[in-house]
This record gives structure tokens, C-alpha cells and sequence, in this order.
């Protein structure tokens, strides 16, 4: 109770000194004279300066203060209002829309359920508690692949909480009484399920907001750079993935090993909880197929690239015709019209549970941050602060470096506030910089994205650590201790290593 009332102070007191501290900042900027900056960039910084604190102490919500940035660069003149708003509807939002609408499909009719225990019910997991440890991970991890880290967290914790209570059970029986809350084993499967549904949203480019976040500001602050393909980021993505995902596999084993061989009652529970699901449901099929459609209309780029070239004429109409976001959509709206039951007029996917299942808020931000990027860009502000860090890293610093600074940060971000509004805070910074020094902004935009995604230390840093913090089972020193390890050792050995060596050869750069 008296953490609870701290942690609630302590966030009245953020949201404070942010509602403060945003607009005073705006305003000594504003009247500040800087040099080498022209009027409109001038006052976009001094705006962007509140729109980045409030995003950070979140005074009010995050997506409120992506569409306030900018209506206010048109209230004070800065730019039009078309040019303020267009970003709203850039096609990556559309591919994100049309993620959304499949994973709330998966979620309404039980496909995700049935995913995660088919994986557990495989024979190689049995009563092993290091295979079930392993198996809630795996499970995790593909999920949130495709649907968001938050709904896979919420969908797999009662799973875990139910693995859990079997143990205790089992235990009770051989006259061992186990308290969950001070288990080794039950930390270390709740922070399993927490890091995991992280890690597996690195995979794809739809897997977590900061992927398309990264895509979007690449390709609207460096329209020279190559596309990065949806089958090109699951190349490198699968490979992050697996290397986070040892990592955290073999820290938390290591630091919450199970102190028995067998759980006897596990392969009962998960087996009843599979014949609860009944048989694939007409639903469930047709998530599938919607599914399905999407996720070759992604990849059959790479497949016809190599088969005909990138500049051939099937390539050209492909292109055109079927981009990454129209694929989203297809698949999408697929769900629509694909019946369930005719004569009810039942749908694979209602509009109300569509309505409903779709993350607006987070739309929204991805609108507004890359409204505000587009306006630095145009206004000139990228240009100068990529100049700056230029000239204050010395004029002439190594790649590895400049990827290793940025990617640092992003992480410190992420641990402090929501990882979408750090990669929107961070990012046309990092463009810009890596275009004034003539790098291509792919690797350190990757870099980004990659380490937003290993917050791992508190349970403000994510959605799914705040849910397995719920329980009870996890001291925040656990957290903190063994977040930290997998952090510094993920961002050091995996993320930049996988970032300038295998994204810059995937992309040929």
C-alpha cells in the first residue's frame, strides 16, 4: 500500500514540474537568439522542446501531445495546415492500421490462445519446468511478432499464473508448501513472460511501434536511402530475436532456476487447457487465411526480386500496386468479409470489435511524430542539429560510435518513458545527424528500434513488465538486477553488432 501511494506521488509530481517545465522551456527558446537558425526552425525547436518534455512526464496523455505539436506549429505560424497534417495519413500508418486489425481478430477469436498452447503442448515440453520455462517464451515471442507486447503480455500472464498455481499444487500434495511470491521459479517465469513479449516484437516491422516509427522518419527525413523491405527487416529481426532471446533465456534460468526436475501437474493443466479450446472454430480459419494473404503479399517482394531483379516489370507493378501497406490492408479488411455465419450476417471481425481493438492512441503519435520530424526537416532544424552534433563530435567520428551513442540513448529513454515517445523524441535527431555526416541513416535507425525494445529494468519501462510486476511474484530488485544484465549485455553484444554488420550487408550499404 505505502509503494503504491509513492509511486502515485511520484507521478503527480512528473506530471507536474512537466506541465511547467514544457512551456517555460518553449518560451526561453523562443526568445532566445541562436545563431545560424532561421525564424521558422527557431521557433520549431522552442516548440519541440514542450512537446519532448511532455512527452516524457506525460502532464497529459502522449497522443494528445502528438496532435497538439502540430496544431500549435500552425497556431504560431510555422507551417500550413496542410502541410501540418498530411503526415497523419502517410501509408505507414495504414500498415500499422492493418496490423492492428489482424491481431485484434487473433485476440477475438482465440487464435492467439490457440497458437500459444499448441506450442506448449508439444511433446518435448512435458513436465520439464526449464522446457516450460522455455516454451512460455517461445509462445511469447511469436506472438508478439504480430500482435502488440501489451495484448500478448495480458493474454499470456493468467497462462503463467495458472502454470504457476499447478506447481503449488503439485508441491501442497508432497507436503511442500511454496509461497509463490518469494519463489525463485515464479519470478523467473513472470519476467520470462514480460521480457519475451519484447523481444518478439522486434521480429517484424508491425511487431512494436518503434520499428515502423524508424521506417517512417527513414523514409521522410532521408528519401534518398534505400526501402527497407518488411522480408529485409524479419531478416536481421529473427536474428536480433533469437541472440536476445538466449540472452534473457540463460540470465533468468541462471538467476531463478526451479528447484524440482518434474511438474507433475503441468501437462494436465496445459492439456486441459488445450481441449477447453475445442476445435478450430470457422473464425479461427478465417483469421488464418486474412492472416495469411497479408503475410505473403509481405514477402513476395523478396521472392519475385530474386527470381526477376528489383528493375523488372512484374517488380514495377508489384510495387505500385501492392506496397507493404496495401498488403496490411488487404489482409485487414479481408477479415470484413469473411463470413462466419451468412444467414446471421456474422463476420470474421466485427466493426465494433474492430473499432474497439485498434491502438488510435498510438496511431496518433505515429502521426504526430512524424508531422513534427517532417517539419524540421523542411524547416531546416534536422539540418542544423545534425550539424551540431556534428561539429561536437569533432566533424569526423566512427560509425560505430555514432550508432553506439544513439543507441545507448534510446534505451535510457525507454526506461524512463513509453519507448513509442522516446523513439519519436529521439529519432529525427539521429536521421539528421547521420545525414549530415554521410552515413546512411538505415543502421543507426535500426539501432534504435532495436534498443528501444530492451527495457527491461523497471516496470514503468514497458506495458508487459507492468502487468507480471502486477502478481506480486517479482521483487523490483530482481527486476532491476537482472533488467540491467540483460541490457547492457543485449545492447553491447547483440543490438550494435547486428546493426553495422548484418543490416548494413542485408541492405548493401
Amino acid at each position: 500500500m505505502t509503494e503504491a501511494l509513492t509511486k502515485n506521488n511520484t507521478e503527480r509530481l512528473r506530471k507536474l514540474v512537466g506541465a511547467v517545465l514544457g512551456p517555460l522551456c518553449a518560451l526561453v527558446l523562443w526568445f532566445m537568439p541562436i545563431d545560424g537558425l532561421a525564424e521558422q526552425a527557431h521557433h520549431l525547436l522552442a516548440l519541440m522542446s514542450m512537446v519532448a518534455i511532455w512527452w516524457i512526464t506525460e502532464p497529459v496523455p502522449i497522443p494528445v501531445t502528438s496532435v497538439l505539436g502540430p496544431t500549435l506549429c500552425v497556431v504560431f505560424g510555422i507551417v500550413k495546415v496542410e502541410e501540418a497534417y498530411a503526415k497523419f495519413a502517410n501509408p505507414m500508418i495504414f500498415l500499422f492500421l492493418g496490423g492492428f486489425l489482424l491481431a485484434k481478430a487473433m485476440m477475438v477469436n482465440g487464435l492467439d490462445k490457440r497458437i500459444a498452447y499448441g506450442i506448449m503442448s508439444m511433446k518435448w515440453v512435458g513436465n520439464s519446468p526449464k522446457r516450460i520455462f522455455l516454451a512460455i517464451g517461445l509462445a511469447c515471442i511469436l506472438c508478439s511478432g504480430w500482435i502488440s507486447n501489451t495484448a500478448t503480455a495480458a493474454m499470456m500472464f493468467p497462462i503463467s499464473l495458472g502454470l504457476l498455481e499447478a506447481i503449488r499444487k503439485m508441491m501442497a500434495k508432497n507436503g511442500k508448501v511454496i509461497d509463490l511470491a518469494n519463489y525463485k521459479y515464479a519470478t523467473g517465469l513472470m519476467l520470462m513472460t514480460a521480457y519475451a513479449c519484447s523481444i518478439g516484437g522486434v521480429m517484424t516491422p508491425i511487431g512494436t511501434p518503434p520499428n515502423i516509427i524508424m521506417l517512417g522518419f527513414v523514409e521522410q527525413l532521408a528519401p534518398t536511402a534505400p526501402t527497407v523491405s518488411f522480408f529485409q527487416w524479419m531478416i536481421w529481426g529473427i536474428v536480433a530475436m533469437t541472440l536476445y532471446f538466449i540472452l534473457a533465456y540463460a540470465v533468468l534460468w541462471k538467476m531463478f532456476p526451479a528447484d524440482v526436475k518434474h511438474i507433475e501437474g503441468a501437462r494436465e493443466f496445459i492439456r486441459q487447457s488445450v481441449n477447453d479450446l475445442g476445435k478450430w472454430t470457422r473464425a479461427q480459419k478465417n483469421t488464418m487465411i486474412a492472416f495469411s494473404t497479408a503475410f505473403v503479399l509481405w514477402v513476395a517482394p523478396s521472392v519475385l526480386t530474386l527470381i526477376h531483379g528489383p528493375h523488372s516489370d512484374i517488380m514495377t507493378f508489384y510495387n505500385s500496386h501492392f506496397p507493404e501497406a496495401i498488403a496490411a490492408m488487404i489482409g485487414g479488411l479481408l477479415l470484413f468479409f469473411l463470413p462466419v455465419d451468412i444467414k446471421k450476417g456474422q463476420m470474421t471481425l466485427s466493426w465494433k470489435d474492430g473499432v474497439e481493438g485498434i491502438e488510435w492512441g498510438t496511431l496518433l503519435l505515429f502521426g504526430g511524430g512524424l508531422a513534427m520530424g517532417a517539419m524540421m526537416y523542411s524547416t531546416g532544424l534536422s539540418a542544423w542539429i545534425g550539424t551540431s552534433i556534428k561539429e561536437f563530435l569533432g566533424g569526423n567520428p566512427s560509425e560505430w560510435a555514432f550508432v553506439g551513442v544513439f543507441c545507448v540513448s534510446a534505451l535510457i529513454l525507454s526506461e524512463l518513458t513509453s519507448h513509442t515517445a522516446s523513439t519519436n523524441l529521439i529519432a529525427p535527431i539521429a536521421i539528421g545527424a547521420a545525414v549530415s555526416l554521410g552515413f546512411s541513416p538505415i543502421p543507426v535507425a535500426v539501432g534504435i528500434a532495436l534498443s528501444s525494445s530492451l527495457g527491461f529494468m523497471m516496470p514503468v519501462s514497458t506495458p508487459p513488465n507492468a502487468i507480471v510486476y502486477a502478481s506480486g511474484y517479482i521483487p523490483i530488485t530482481k527486476m532491476i538486477k537482472s533488467g540491467f544484465f540483460i541490457d547492457l549485455v543485449g545492447i553491447s553484444i547483440v543490438t550494435i553488432p547486428v546493426v553495422m554488420i548484418l543490416v548494413k550487408f542485408v541492405m548493401g550499404i
